[in-house]
């Protein structure tokens, strides 16, 4: 079974662009794989051209190491988001036919049952005015739809520093959250990586009466040193990884302590392939996987097949 063509298509809109990537073989088998990019598509879609070009057309899709291979290593400028995005949707794609040809699904080509449910909290549901009783009947409303777990920022369009009276109405937010849904509902809370490192340890020690499951991504994912001083400010856990596209740059993250949930997103993390190599790693240091996911159909059955297969 030989890969012969590839085909895209693309729906939704530039904040929200679906790429659906089709992997056509010689036996008539059709596997598909699909990444979610903000306002990168065309390039996202050259990525897939020239890469699959170089190294998918005439591969086997069985060969899905090769291939991740010829793409991390072979290329002379280090992967990125958007080679690592190319290479996600087609190594979905890949382990799509894998299952196809095998007659079984990936999550058992994976390692095999591990859990029947995959957990999943509830995000985007807080959108409106930032008005704590309008917040908290949201949350009530997404509660009693099963949800026993919720994200939110409260911080508003706040960016880089918060005026203490910022910081004062997004803990009111957070305050009325749970007062709304009790200590039995986890409540996470999302930073967006947009603040410097004494805001965001601020920010977390003025939530720790809240006891929230994470703060995520206090700030942004290249600033290591600030995340080291967050992490020494407070007893909260945190959460990041979502826009960490190199399995090098999760090093200081699992070495250091300075994660508690690890959050790689498998379709800008080099798909099954690779986020099967990340979550091996953050095994070692007893650190669990919630892999980001804002796909469609295809990314979120991908990122359940993980889900069920991986212990972590």
């Amino acid at each position: 079974m030989k890969i012969t063509q590839i085909v895209t298509t693309v729906v939704g809109t530039p904040w929200r662009e679906l790429t659906f990537v089709e992997l056509e073989t010689d036996d008539g088998r059709v596997g598909v794989g699909e990444v979610r990019m903000v306002n990168k598509t065309e390039t996202l879609l050259a990525a897939i051209r020239e890469l699959g070009d170089r190294y998918v057309i005439g591969s086997e899709p069985f060969d899905v190491e090769r291939i991740a291979h010829g793409v991390l290593w072979k290329e002379y400028g280090r992967a990125g988001e958007v080679a690592q995005s190319a290479l996600a949707a087609i190594d979905m794609a890949c382990w799509d036919l894998i299952g196809q040809a095998c007659e079984e699904p990936v999550w058992r080509l994976l390692g095999g049952r591990f859990r029947d449910v995959v957990p999943a909290y509830a995000n985007g549901w807080y959108q409106g005015d930032r008005d704590p009783a309008g917040i908290a009947e949201l949350a009530r409303t997404v509660t009693a739809r099963g949800y026993r777990g919720l994200k939110l920022d409260p911080f508003g369009a706040a960016s880089t520093d918060l005026s203490a009276g910022e910081l004062a109405r997004s803990v009111r937010i957070v305050e009325a959250v749970r007062d709304a849904v009790g200590d039995d509902v986890q409540i996470m809370i999302e930073m967006h990586g947009r603040f410097r490192s004494s805001t965001a340890a601020r920010a977390a020690r003025a939530l720790e009466h809240l006891s929230p499951a994470w703060i995520e991504e206090p700030v942004p994912p290249a600033n290591v040193h600030g995340l080291r001083n967050v992490r020494r400010s407070t007893w909260l856990p945190i959460a990041t990884g979502e826009r960490i596209h190199e399995i090098e740059e999760v090093a200081p993250l699992l070495e250091e302590g300075l994660v508690d949930t690890l959050q790689v997103d498998m379709t800008h993390f080099g798909g099954f392939t690779g986020v099967r190599k990340v979550a091996a790693w953050a095994a070692a240091y007893n650190v669990p996987l919630a892999p980001h996911n804002v796909c469609g159909p295809v990314g979120t059955a991908a990122n359940v097949h993980v889900g069920v297969s991986t212990p972590n």
